[in-house]
């Protein structure tokens, strides 16, 4: 890890804290994280007083609509997604498994992934969160660095230095002061990257059946008869030889630093 790296969690703590937020007292003070938030839900525009517990609702029940992406991009499922679509295409199935099928395998092996750091987010924040022991500033503090550490070991130290280097931020002592508004589009890039990488290694056997049967057809004169509709059946019988999802599962769960 390169070691220009340093500064503060920004504002995406907030994002991590709406659920534990929309579940606690109407007492309970918002979280000041960057201060904009914050201001929005503590203050009105004029006489400082503050929102009423409705329109503070109204408000992290917007934030609630922005959650899910925000969530799925900074956890292990981008990248899975990504390598079960190309298995697909490189299957030449065009909606074979069907997109819930697909998203749902990517969700729970997104949980197996990240049984680790969801363990530790319940043992060190929302248990003693739960138990009164913590205030919620501090449950959120620690859920974003149990997170902050797992997107910090999948990204690559190029795309760190570039939107580091976009972002003119000054050298970072450990990868622990990375912030995240540049640890989240390194990380994104990072996965985007990685999930090409396995997809083209998919592809390639499945390409070369392709050509074979491209070639083989080609030679017996038989230009007119579709060499998709030939390969198929060979490439699921390859397919399920090798017991090609399992290997895919695994391979995947695999890839991810730990």
């Amino acid at each position: 890890m390169d070691p220009r790296f340093r500064g503060d969690d920004g504002g995406f703590s907030f994002f991590l804290a709406v659920p534990a937020l929309a579940q606690a007292a109407p007492a309970a003070p918002p979280v000041d994280n960057g201060g904009a938030l914050t201001r929005a839900l503590g203050q009105v525009s004029g006489d400082g007083r503050s929102l009423s517990l409705s329109l503070q609702i109204l408000i992290l029940m917007s934030l609630l609509t922005v959650l899910p992406s925000l969530v799925l991009m900074m956890t292990s499922f981008t990248r899975i997604i990504i390598v079960l679509s190309l298995l697909r295409q490189a299957l030449g199935l065009q909606q074979t498994p069907p997109n819930q099928v697909l998203v749902g395998l990517a969700l729970f092996l997104s949980l197996f992934v990240m049984r680790p750091a969801i363990d530790t987010i319940n043992a060190q924040a929302f248990d003693p969160y739960g138990k009164g022991q913590i205030s919620i500033e501090e449950a959120v503090g620690r859920s974003a660095k149990v997170l902050h550490g797992f997107m910090s070991k999948q990204t690559r130290e190029s795309d760190l230095k570039l939107f580091a280097n976009l972002a003119q931020a000054p050298a970072f002592r450990t990868p622990a002061d990375i912030p995240f508004s540049i640890l989240l589009p390194a990380f994104v890039t990072s996965e985007l990257k990685t999930a090409f990488q396995i997809g083209f290694m998919i592809f390639l056997p499945f390409l070369i059946i392709d050509l074979v049967v491209a070639s083989t057809l080609m030679a017996l004169g038989m230009m007119m008869l579709s060499p998709t509709i030939i390969s198929m059946p060979f490439k699921l019988l390859l397919f399920v030889l090798v017991d090609g999802w399992a290997l895919t599962m695994g391979s995947l769960a695999g890839s991810f630093a730990t």
